[in-house]
C-alpha cells in the first residue's frame, strides 16, 4: 500500500518541519534573537519601546507581535481568559474570537451520541477536521473516532497561558488538517510558586451550575538548571434540562402549508395557518405512550389507546391533545465531569543541551439521559440476516390478532387486515441513557539545543498519544426479540409463552404491550438492550528539525528551517454484539480497525528584501514547503507550501499577503469505515405525491415500486412523509486528499499620533477542491428525482435511497465523497488600544470583527450540471464581533465585554421550498386558476434578527504575608439575560449559537497564590 516514492531531497528537507513545530509555538524560555532582531523577514521593534509585546508567535519562531505576521493571527491571554469566568475553553474562544464556531459542545451534542461531552471548535465554518488544534505547536491524538477532533476540554485551564489562532492554510507548516488555520494552545513555562482557585457559578433562571478547582505548582531546581511545572483541574458542569426552561416547555411544531400559503403550527385540533391560533393553541405531541396506541391508520376508523390502565377509543385525530411531549427528556445542556492532570519539565544537561518532557491525563465522562425507547411495529432497523450475512431492514411487525395479550375490544372493532398497529412508549425498560467515559493520555520527550558555535538551534522529540472511549448505551431494545415475545400463544393452563420454541430456549418471554405497567421485569430484561462502543485512538510522532541563518543579504540574515516528521494515527472500533449483528433500536456499527502512516520533510524561510529603502522601510518574504508520502495509494505524495510578503512603507503602516496551498487526506473513518447507522433530519421529494400531482419529480416518484403499487391499490393514496431519518454513513476507499488554496491580503496599522492603537484588516479566500464531504440527504432526493438523469438503477443516487412498502423511505445512504469545491471568503478587522490614565490606573480596549461574503458548496450533479449551493447567512449570521474593555489600576480589574451575531435565515432548504410553491401558486393566478391565493404568507420563523450579549467581571488581588496574595474575581455573563428569538428550530426552542437557553450567568472565584 506505501507508496515509497520519496526523492532523497524531499527526504533532507524532512529534517525541518518538525522542529518548527516544537521550536514554533512553544514559549521559547531562551531565545537568541540578538542578530535576528534586525536581520530576520520581520521587522522587530527595539525592546526598549515596549508599545507592543513581543512573543513568539504560532507559525514562526520569530519573535514579534500578531500585528507583523504575513498571515493573520489572532490572540487572547490568560487573563481575558479568567475574566469570561467559564471553565470551558471551547466556549470562551468561541465567544472571544469570531472566526471560531462551536463543532461539537454541550449545548449541541444531545443527539450525537458518541460525540456527546466533547469539546472542539472549528474555524470558517470549515468543520473540526480542518481546524488543527495544537498544544504547544504539537499535534496531538484525536478525542473522537468521527474525525481528528481535538477536545479542549481535556487541557488543563490553569495551565493555559494563552491561545493563538492563525487564518488560512498552515498544512506547510504543520501539515495535513490545516486547511482553515491553527488553534494552538500555549501552556505555561516560567510560572513559579504554587496557586489554589476556586470558581462556580449557575444560571439566573436555574439549573447551569458549574465549579472548577485548579491547582498549579511551577518551580525552578538544580540551581535553575531544570524547571518544572505541574497542574491539576476539575471541572463539572451539571447541565441545564427540560424543566429548567420555561421555554423549552413550550411545544411548536411549525412548518409552512404549501397548499394554502400559510404558516402551520400543529393544535390539539390538527393543523392550521398559525394566523388563526394562539400560543396556548400549539401542541408538538408524539403518540409513543406509555400505555401504547393501537390500531392507528387511515384504515382503522376506530383507534385505541391507553390513559394510564384504562383503554380508550377516542385516538384517531386527537394525538396533540392525548399524546406525549417527547421534548421533555432532552436535556438543553448535557452535563459533564473532567478531570486532568499535566507535568511539564525541562533540564539543562549542558550550556548547549536541553531536555524537555511533557506529559498530560485527562478523564472525562458524561451521562445523558434521555427518554425511554419509542417504537413501533413499522420502525425499522439494521439487522445482519444470520443465515446470508447482508444486511437488511428488520422491523417488530403487527401483534398478531390471535396474540393472548390483545384485548377482545380490539379485536371486535375488526382491524384492517387483522393487523394490530402498534407505538409504544417502553417506560418499563427504562430511560435510555448514554454514558461516555473517556481517558486521554498525550506525551512528548525530547533534545534541543544549539550547534555551529550557538549559530544555529536543534531538536529531537518522540511524542505518543493514546484516546480510550467507552460508550454505554442503557435500555435500547432488540426488536429481534420482541417479534419473537409478540408472537404469543396461550397453553390450556393459562400459561402465556413465545410460540417459538428456538426462542423459548434462549429465554423468550411473552411481552404485553397493553397498558401502562404491563410488561414486566422479566419481559423487559427479555427485549432490553445494551449496545456498548469502545474506542481507541493512537498516535506516535518522531519530529527533528534544524534552524539558524543560511547567508546575509544586504537587507539582512536569511533564517531557516529544515525537519522532518514521522506520524503513525491508529483506530481500533470495538462494538457489542448486539451492535454487530443489528436489529437493536440503536445504531448498527461492525467492528474495524485502520491505520495511516505518513512520513514528512519539511523547509521554511525568511528573506529579508529591503531595509530602509524608500518606501521601504521593510519588505520580507516567508516561505515554506512540506511534502509528506502517505501509505494511501490513493494519496501518495503531496506537496504543501506557502509564500508571503510582509511589506512596511513607513513605520506605522504594513502591508502582508499571503499564498498557501494546503492539503488534507481522510482520516481513518473517512477511507475505511463501513456503513454505521446514524439518524438525519429532512424532507421527502414525494411528499404530497398522488396518481396526479405535478410538484417537481412527482413523475419520477411515481416509477418507484413502492409508491406506484400503493397508487395502484388506492386511486385516492397520497404519500405523507414520515420518513425515520436514518441515513446511516460509509467511508469510501476511492477518495483522496482534498486540495485547497488560501489567499490572504491586509494591511496592520499603527499611528504615531494614537500610540499604543494597532489596526488589521485582513481578506481570506479559502477553496477546497475535492473536498471529503458528504452530500445532503435533499441533494441526494433531487438528484434521483429530478435531475435530467432520470429514475432508476443507473442513477447511483437512486441506489442509495431505500423505501419500504408504505412508500416512506427507511434509509439514506451517506458516503463520503470528493466534491468538487467548497469555498469561503470574508475579512477579518482587529483593533487594540491601550492608554495609561497614570494614577488612575489602565485601560484596554480591543476589537474582534468578521464577515462571511460566501461559504458555498459545489458538486457535479448526474445531468452533468455544477450543482452550487451557497449557504451565506443561513444557520448563522455573517457578521461576528467581539469586543472588551478593560481597566486595571493596581490590584483591581474590571472588564466589560460583549458579542455579536448578525442576522440570518434559518435553512437554505425552506427557502427554496418556499420559492417554488410561490412559484407554482403564481402560475395559477397567471391562468386565473380557483386555486390562486392572492395574498401567501411570507415565511415565519426563518429570519432571525442580530443577537447581542454584555458581560462584567471584576477581580480584586490583595497582598498577604509570606510573599502570597488572594484574588477574589466574579461576574455576571449576558448581564441583560438576552437569550435570542423563539427558535422553533433549536433544542428547547433555542438557538445554541445564543447559548442555548444559559441566559444570564453569575460567577464568584477566589485563587491564593504563594
Amino acid at each position: 500500500m506505501r507508496n515509497q516514492l520519496i526523492k532523497p531531497c524531499a527526504i533532507a528537507l524532512a529534517v525541518t518541519s518538525a522542529l518548527c513545530q516544537q521550536a514554533y509555538a512553544n514559549e521559547a524560555e531562551e531565545v537568541k534573537i540578538d542578530r535576528q532582531q534586525t536581520t530576520n523577514s520581520v521587522n522587530v521593534k527595539p525592546e526598549a519601546k515596549e508599545d507592543v509585546e513581543q512573543i513568539i508567535v504560532t507559525g514562526s519562531r520569530l519573535k514579534r507581535d500578531s500585528f507583523s505576521v504575513t498571515t493573520p493571527l489572532v490572540t487572547m491571554d490568560k487573563a481575558a481568559i479568567e475574566d469570561t469566568g467559564l471553565s470551558n475553553l471551547s466556549d470562551i474562544l468561541v465567544d472571544n474570537m469570531p472566526g471560531l464556531g462551536i463543532d461539537i459542545g454541550n449545548t449541541t451534542s444531545q443527539s450525537n451520541n458518541s460525540n456527546t461531552g466533547l469539546s472542539t471548535v472549528e474555524l470558517r465554518n470549515l468543520g473540526a477536521n480542518r481546524t488543527l488544534t495544537l498544544i504547544d505547536g504539537r499535534r496531538v491524538v484525536a478525542n473522537s473516532y468521527s474525525g481528528n477532533y481535538v477536545s479542549l476540554n481535556t487541557i488543563p485551564s490553569g495551565m493555559v497561558e494563552r491561545v493563538e489562532i492563525i487564518s488560512g492554510g498552515a498544512s506547510a507548516t504543520y501539515g495535513a488538517d490545516a486547511v482553515a488555520g491553527v488553534v494552538n494552545i500555549i501552556t505555561q513555562s516560567k510560572k513559579e510558586g504554587f496557586d489554589f482557585s476556586a470558581k462556580t457559578g449557575r444560571t439566573d433562571e436555574g439549573g447551569g451550575k458549574t465549579f472548577t478547582i485548579d491547582a498549579n505548582y511551577g518551580s525552578s531546581f538544580a540551581e535553575d538548571r531544570g524547571y518544572m511545572y505541574v497542574s491539576a483541574n476539575w471541572d463539572r458542569d451539571f447541565g441545564i434540562s427540560y424543566y429548567d426552561r420555561k421555554r423549552a416547555q413550550m411545544e411548536a411544531d411549525v412548518f409552512y402549508n404549501e397548499d394554502e400559503l400559510c404558516n402551520g403550527v400543529g393544535t390539539t385540533t390538527g393543523d392550521q395557518c398559525m394566523r388563526d391560533t394562539t400560543r396556548a393553541d400549539w401542541r408538538d405531541r408524539s403518540d409513543g405512550l406509555p400505555g401504547g396506541v393501537f390500531l392507528e391508520s387511515s384504515k382503522n376508523d376506530t383507534q385505541f389507546w391507553y390513559d394510564g390502565t384504562n383503554l380508550r377509543d377516542d385516538w384517531a385525530g386527537n394525538e396533540e391533545l392525548y399524546g406525549i411531549n417527547s421534548a421533555q427528556y432532552v436535556m438543553l445542556n448535557v452535563p459533564s465531569d473532567n478531570l486532568s492532570l499535566a507535568l511539564k519539565a525541562d533540564f539543562d544537561i549542558n550550556d548547549s543541551t536541553t531536555a524537555y518532557a511533557q506529559v498530560q491525563f485527562s478523564k472525562s465522562g458524561s451521562f445523558n439521559n434521555k427518554s425511554p425507547e419509542d417504537t413501533s411495529e413499522g420502525s425499522e432497523v439494521v439487522y445482519i440476516n444470520p443465515t446470508t450475512g447482508e444486511a437488511e431492514p428488520f422491523s417488530a411487525g403487527y401483534i398478531p390478532i390471535d396474540n393472548p395479550y390483545v384485548p377482545q375490544r380490539i379485536i371486535d372493532s375488526d382491524p384492517y387486515k387483522d393487523r394490530i398497529y402498534w407505538d409504544r412508549r417502553f417506560n418499563e425498560v427504562g430511560n435510555i441513557s448514554t454514558d461516555n467515559n473517556r481517558e486521554t493520555i498525550r506525551t512528548w520527550a525530547g533534545l534541543q539545543g544549539t550547534m555551529f558555535d550557538e549559530m544555529w538551534d536543534w531538536d529531537v522529540s518522540v511524542g505518543y498519544g493514546r484516546y480510550k472511549q467507552k460508550q454505554v448505551r442503557a435500555n435500547e431494545l432488540s426488536l429481534v426479540r420482541l417479534a419473537q415475545a409478540l408472537d404469543a400463544e396461550k397453553l390450556n393452563d393459562g400459561t402465556i409463552q413465545c410460540a417459538d420454541s428456538d426462542a423459548r430456549d434462549e429465554g423468550c418471554v411473552a411481552v404485553n404491550l397493553f397498558g401502562e405497567g404491563s410488561i414486566t421485569p422479566e419481559m423487559a430484561d427479555w427485549i432490553r438492550s445494551t449496545p456498548v462502543l469502545e474506542t481507541t485512538n493512537e498516535q506516535l510522532t518522531l519530529m527533528g528539525y534544524i534552524s539558524g541563518d543560511l547567508f546575509e543579504l544586504p537587507a539582512g540574515y536569511v533564517s531557516s528551517v529544515f525537519g522532518g516528521e514521522y506520524r503513525r494515527d491508529s483506530q481500533d472500533i470495538k462494538t457489542s454484539t448486539d451492535m454487530q449483528t443489528g436489529g437493536i433500536t440503536y445504531n448498527y456499527m461492525p467492528e474495524f480497525y485502520g491505520e495511516i502512516d505518513v512520513v514528512e520533510a519539511f523547509a521554511e524561510f525568511g528573506i529579508p528584501l529591503l531595509r530602509d529603502a524608500p518606501l521601504a522601510k521593510s519588505l520580507d518574504a516567508e516561505t515554506s514547503i512540506r511534502i509528506s508520502n502517505y501509505d494511501i495509494d490513493e494519496v501518495g505524495t503531496v506537496a504543501s507550501y506557502k509564500l508571503g510578503l510582509f511589506w512596511k512603507p513607513v513605520d506605522t503602516l504594513a502591508l502582508r499577503a499571503n499564498y498557501a496551498r494546503a492539503q488534507r487526506a481522510p482520516t481513518i473513518t473517512e477511507f475505511m469505515s463501513p456503513e454505521r447507522g446514524d439518524y438525519d433530519s429532512y424532507k421527502d421529494i414525494c411528499d404530497g405525491v398522488t396518481a396526479t400531482s405535478d410538484d417537481i419529480g412527482h413523475n419520477n416518484c411515481r416509477l418507484d415500486p413502492a409508491i406506484a403499487a400503493l397508487i395502484t391499490e388506492d386511486a385516492s393514496f397520497e404519500l405523507d412523509d414520515d420518513n425515520s431519518g436514518y441515513s446511516p454513513s460509509s467511508g469510501n476507499s476511492n477518495i483522496k486528499e482534498e486540495t485547497a488554496d488560501t489567499y490572504t491580503a491586509g494591511f496592520t496599522y499603527s499611528p504615531e499620533s494614537l500610540k499604543d492603537f494597532n489596526l488589521a484588516v485582513d481578506y481570506y479566500d479559502i477553496a477546497i477542491e475535492d473536498a471529503i464531504d458528504e452530500i445532503s440527504n435533499e441533494n441526494i432526493l433531487y438528484q434521483c428525482y429530478a435531475s435530467n438523469t432520470g429514475y432508476g438503477t443507473t442513477n447511483p443516487f437512486c441506489n442509495d435511497i431505500t423505501r419500504g412498502s408504505d412508500g416512506q423511505i427507511n434509509k439514506i445512504q451517506q458516503r463520503e465523497y470528493n466534491l468538487d469545491e467548497i469555498r469561503t471568503r470574508g475579512y477579518d478587522v482587529v483593533a487594540t488600544y491601550n492608554f495609561d490614565l497614570d494614577d488612575m490606573g489602565n485601560i484596554a480596549v480591543k476589537l474582534d470583527y468578521n464577515h462571511i461574503i460566501e461559504h458555498s458548496q459545489t458538486f457535479l450533479g448526474e445531468d452533468g450540471d455544477f450543482v452550487t449551493t451557497n449557504y451565506v447567512g443561513y444557520g448563522r449570521g455573517k457578521d461576528k464581533a467581539a469586543f472588551s474593555l478593560s481597566w486595571s489600576n493596581e490590584n483591581l480589574r474590571i472588564r466589560w465585554s460583549s458579542q455579536f451575531q448578525g442576522s440570518f435565515r434559518e435553512d437554505e432548504q425552506l427557502d427554496r421550498d418556499y420559492e417554488k410553491a410561490i412559484a407554482k401558486n403564481t402560475e395559477k393566478c397567471a391562468n386565473e386558476s380557483a386555486d390562486c391565493i392572492s395574498n401567501p404568507e411570507p415565511l415565519a420563523f426563518q429570519k432571525f434578527g442580530s443577537f447581542i450579549k454584555h458581560n462584567l467581571a471584576a477581580s480584586y488581588t490583595m497582598e498577604l504575608d509570606n510573599n502570597s496574595e488572594l484574588r477574589l474575581s466574579g461576574g455576571i455573563n449576558n448581564i441583560f439575560d438576552n437569550n435570542g428569538a423563539f427558535f422553533p428550530h433549536g433544542t428547547g426552542n433555542f438557538n445554541s449559537d445564543w447559548g442555548g437557553g444559559k441566559g444570564r450567568y453569575m460567577f464568584i472565584g477566589a485563587q491564593y497564590s504563594f
